[in-house]
């Protein structure tokens, strides 16, 4: 039987409290539902991990911009609790607009730093609306451990800031990177692509692994990284860079020599969609992003 998703704060949070006071530990997967494998990889990694596991789905509209796809985000409510179910969770949480921002809501979750550049400086506002419901989501399904992907790599960093400047008790997780068989980050917005647009979408995976085999090869000068990564993303007519960057994995500072801290971060348009994708330049296989221990 399908899960039955449930849109009551008080009921969600009161079920989760009473895991805990079993000795339970408890996983949260916050998404915007449209379940691909990347978010099923993080359905697995809470079920793994923790003894219950509640996902949440809710398209926010508060980190959608003017002329962004809020309308056509996809929403496929049924078919998601399916795929939640059958990967192991336990409850879902399914708010509506009227229950995450009651009429009179004036109280908003921002930083002095970090949401301002890379997806921040081409998003205006975009990272007010994720901390705001994120810190929402956290306070109503109080887990021990919630779940995070690499892809969007921005969002960890300034959630786990939040998290740590506001001593929410609960531990972040991030996941690798779950990728199509030509090196694709898996995401919603892939499905906006048409077939000569997802082939040329392929394009930045091969930047980004360029990237990765400079740096293996003894290169440590950030724009000659840079300089090679819009070489191949250029070959690619479809497709417009928004940014590429290769910046300090805690302060998103733009490097000036390549160190073990370096991530590559991009951005591109494709017709009317908007990827993004990155890479650590350490200690990771090009074609996993799993952290190499051998």
């Amino acid at each position: 039987m399908t899960l039955r998703p449930s849109g009551s704060p008080d009921e969600v949070r009161g079920t989760v409290k009473a895991w805990q006071a079993e000795g339970l530990t408890v996983g949260f997967v916050p998404t915007m539902g449209a379940l691909h494998e990347g978010h099923l990889s993080l359905i697995r990694a809470s079920v793994g991990e923790c003894d219950r596991t509640v996902l949440s789905i809710y398209v926010n509209p508060t980190q959608f911009g003017r002329g962004e796809d809020l309308k056509r985000y996809p929403r496929r409510l049924e078919q998601d609790c399916r795929a939640a179910e059958q990967n192991g969770v336990d409850l879902v949480f399914c708010p509506t607009n009227e229950v995450m921002y009651p009429a009179g809501s004036t109280t908003y979750v921002s930083q002095d730093s970090l949401i301002d550049v890379l997806e921040g400086a081409s998003r205006p506002g975009h990272f007010r609306g994720v901390l705001t419901v994120v810190c929402k989501l956290l306070s109503i399904v109080p887990a021990d451990r919630a779940y995070f992907g690499q892809k969007d790599f921005q969002q960890t960093v300034v959630v786990g800031r939040m998290v740590k400047d506001l001593s929410l008790p609960v531990s972040v997780r991030v996941v690798p990177t779950v990728r199509d068989a030509d090196g694709l980050a898996l995401s919603s917005r892939n499905d906006h692509l048409d077939q000569q647009e997802r082939h040329q979408a392929s394009c930045l995976h091969r930047a980004l692994t360029k990237a990765l085999q400079l740096y293996r090869d003894g290169e440590r000068n950030p724009l000659t990284v840079r300089a090679a990564m819009q070489g191949i993303i250029e070959a690619a007519s479809l497709v417009r860079t928004d940014y590429i960057e290769i910046v300090d994995c805690e302060t998103l500072e733009p490097v000036k020599e390549i160190t073990d801290r370096a991530v590559v971060v991009l951005a591109v348009r494709i017709g009317q969609t908007r990827l993004i994708d990155n890479m650590p330049l350490v200690g990771t296989d090009p074609k996993t992003d799993e952290v190499d221990d051998t």
